[in-house]
């Protein structure tokens, strides 16, 4: 029987059991494809994890490791770790967050920063803990070949021998005082690179290459990690634009003979070390190190191969872009013979280049030489799998619309690539390690996430967590109210098309007129327009009597270089003037109050709500909320900075108008302020300055900080009180829906 409507409170929509319904995570194949494993949320705790396996031939899917047996009590994260989990966007998480599978019988599982040894059989599974000590072990990996577990602690790379037990020291131990440490990523390429890690195991266990890292030239920004009791002061090392950065080398150790030799993957022709940066490391399946670097730049990538056991380097080719690099962790090695004897060339390696203007897939041999897989005027996302046994290639990608993220299949000498997953949704995939198989999550703008195992041909096998929207769902008590989003485009006005979605409230009636909440991002690497199951605080908008509107400019992902390349020396400027097509678009519609718009958005979002705001003309928008908003980008990081403007000693000019500060004196719009008080990403003093310019100005704002958060704000309690804050806001100026006009 269907539900009545039920009234969707804030307290419920971050309350436990999840509105969306349980959602695995972390899904993986063991080596042998014959379990697929998952982090879940406990019943209750959404955001605790356990560790949870289903039977590929049985179906059956039983739970594998119980965080709570292992550690009742959450331990005090390390401060290494909390960075580490803030950039992996995963710090609201508790219990297991993370593992890794060795052979096909066993795993290691850190928690509470230390290390546990899962080995599977016939019965129930074992679990032996590895590390019990003060420390915090971060980076926990099983070797390839599962002899080892290593790990990071205290700055430094260690491994233990599985069989004897024996603990080993692989790198030097760090310097604290220097500034030096071993086998990490640095702050940028965690952040902005998505490296991380800085050490990688060869397939065959022989070698592990380890980084050291040293810092001593980065700049000390001084962060006060402020609490509600307390305030630390924390000197991080944190490289902003124009700034050095990191020195960072490359050693590979020796496990059988323990020596380590240098790698020496620096261009000569690039300048210092800190104007290089070390972006992929890869090992080839006979043992073959391959090195990926970017000149400072990112103009240039570069990709050289090192031969066991001398390491002598050998160019294996490069990608050149006239704006940017995007970097991709597309790199499928794989040995010739796979290929059969009738290729057109040896392939050693699958990955993905944008030379075309769009992102395709490429087979390279081990010179760098490249023939095309696919092509045309749309993107690639990423490539999952070469199955030898039909010379097939499995990649996501947006063949068939931008809106949703596809797995297809295509020859590795070209062709017409096959979809394979159904239309009308949008899918993540995880490959069986034969490409026999796969693991899809779905959903839909009225379907939530769905997991299930599907054979190569895109038939389901069986539902890992079929979410089905039934009585007995979460949501159920909600759907008779659920509203859908209807998508469109609008020109640009260099004619590219700016994908939009338009979110309106249950019973809508085109007579009326409603308020409207345009969510921005705006930045380089997200894309926010896509069709599938949104944010149930959406709903929540939408319930309030809200239209909510969002449109991904130009410079936003998945839509080609030509997209994205004219936001290059100039953020801040075209953005905004996309996002005023959505909003002229929006004031000639008649069911829109064109008095009562507002904006709002966080972290470039935030950004992108400031310079819209203060660039718009006078009395365009009702209200702006502005969240860990960068401020002026020579506060933010090299890599990610000069990506788009280059440094500031190059482009001030570029600089000084992407700025927020020279259009201040523009405001009247009502404006809310929010920050974490401890975020290491877009750091506080990029509110605060802004704050003081205000206030020297005499301009009226609202502000709302979050002690001892970072760039996310965490936490049931927390997440309700930053929606109250927005809401009690926003409705002072949008007025609620309860004095729509035209209304009874």
């Amino acid at each position: 029987m269907p539900h009545p409507p039920a009234d969707l409170t804030l307290e419920r929509l971050y309350a436990s059991p999840s509105l969306s319904g349980p959602a695995p995570r972390g899904v993986k194949f063991s080596p042998d494809g014959q379990r697929v494993t998952f982090l879940k949320g406990r019943t209750g705790e959404q955001d605790r994890l356990d560790l949870w396996q289903f039977d590929v031939a049985s179906g059956a899917q039983s739970l594998l490791v119980d965080s709570q047996l292992l550690q009742p009590v959450d331990a005090e994260l390390s401060e290494a770790e909390k960075a580490l989990r803030e950039r992996k966007r995963i710090a609201g998480a508790k219990g297991i967050v993370d593992y890794s599978w060795g052979t096909a019988e066993t795993l290691l599982v850190p928690l509470g920063g230390d290390l546990f040894f899962v080995t599977l059989g016939a019965g129930e599974p074992t679990v032996r803990q590895l590390t019990d000590n003060d420390s915090f072990e971060t980076d926990a990996k099983l070797s390839p070949g599962g002899r080892y577990a290593s790990f990071v602690r205290d700055g430094a790379l260690h491994a233990i021998d599985l069989t004897s037990g024996e603990e080993i020291r692989l790198s030097p131990g760090a310097e604290p005082d220097r500034a030096v440490s071993y086998g990490v990523a640095e702050f940028v390429a965690q952040e902005e690179m998505h490296r991380f890690t800085g050490y990688w195991w060869s397939p065959d266990d022989r070698y592990v290459a380890y980084t050291r890292v040293d810092e001593s030239m980065v700049d000390i920004i001084p962060r006060f990690d402020i609490e509600a009791d307390k305030v630390t002061v924390i000197a991080q090392r944190y490289p902003r634009a124009g700034r050095p950065n990191a020195v960072v080398d490359l050693f590979v150790r020796d496990m059988e003979t323990g020596e380590t030799a240098g790698i020496k993957w620096r261009k000569g022709d690039w300048g210092p070390a800190t104007d290089q940066y070390l972006a992929r490391v890869n090992w080839l399946p006979d043992g073959d190190l391959v090195v990926q670097c970017v000149n400072r730049s990112q103009t240039r990538l570069s990709r050289t191969l090192f031969h066991a056991p001398v390491w002598k380097a050998a160019a294996m080719g490069e990608e050149t872009q006239a704006c940017w690099i995007n970097l991709s962790s597309d790199f499928l090695g794989f040995a010739p013979e796979a290929h059969g004897a009738d290729s057109m060339q040896p392939v050693h390696v699958l990955t993905t280049t944008e030379a075309s203007g769009y992102r395709h897939v490429a087979c390279l041999n081990r010179q760098g030489q490249a023939h095309p897989v696919t092509q045309g005027d749309w993107a690639v996302d990423a490539v999952l799998a070469f199955r030898a046994s039909d010379s097939l290639v499995m990649f996501t990608g947006f063949r068939d619309t931008p809106l949703e993220r596809h797995l297809y299949a295509v020859s590795i000498d070209g062709g017409e690539p096959t979809r394979i997953t159904a239309p009308g949704r949008t899918w993540g995939i995880v490959m069986s390690p034969d490409g026999q198989s796969f693991v899809g999550t779905s959903s839909s703008p009225g379907q939530p996430p769905q997991v299930g195992l599907y054979r190569a041909d895109g038939s389901l096998i069986a539902w890992i967590e079929e979410n089905a929207l039934d009585e007995t769902h979460a949501y159920a008590p909600f759907l008779a109210e659920h509203a859908v989003p209807e998508f469109g485009t609008l020109p640009a006005e260099d004619g590219q098309d700016l994908y939009y979605s338009i979110l309106k409230p249950p019973g809508f009636d085109a007579g009326k007129q409603y308020p409207v909440i345009v969510e921005v991002y705006g930045g380089p690497g997200v894309q926010t327009v896509v069709n599938e199951w949104g944010r149930v605080s959406d709903q929540f908008y939408a319930r309030g009597g809200y239209i909510l509107f969002r449109l991904d400019n130009r410079g936003s992902a998945n839509r080609g270089k030509a997209f994205e390349d004219v936001i290059h020396r100039r953020t801040g400027g075209p953005e905004v003037r996309d996002q005023m097509v959505g909003v002229d678009w929006l004031k000639s519609q008649p069911f829109v109050d064109a008095s009562r718009i507002a904006i709002q958005g966080w972290s470039y979002g935030g950004y992108m709500t400031l310079m819209t705001i203060l660039q718009a003309p006078k009395g365009t928008f009702a209200a702006a909320a502005a969240g860990a908003p960068v401020t002026d980008y020579r506060l933010y990081d090299t890599f990610y900075t000069e990506r788009y403007l280059d440094t500031p000693q190059d482009n001030p000019d570029g600089y000084e108008a992407g700025s927020v500060f020279p259009y201040i004196d523009r405001l009247t719009t009502p404006l809310l302020l929010m920050h974490g008080m401890a975020d290491d990403n877009v750091t506080f003093d990029n509110t605060t300055r802004l704050m003081a310019a205000l206030q020297d100005k005499g301009k009226l704002f609202e502000l709302m900080t979050y002690p001892g958060q970072r760039h996310g704000i965490r936490g049931e309690k927390l997440q309700v009180h930053l929606m109250k804050t927005r809401m009690a806001f926003l409705e002072r100026h949008l007025k609620q829906s309860a004095i729509i006009k035209g209304s009874p």
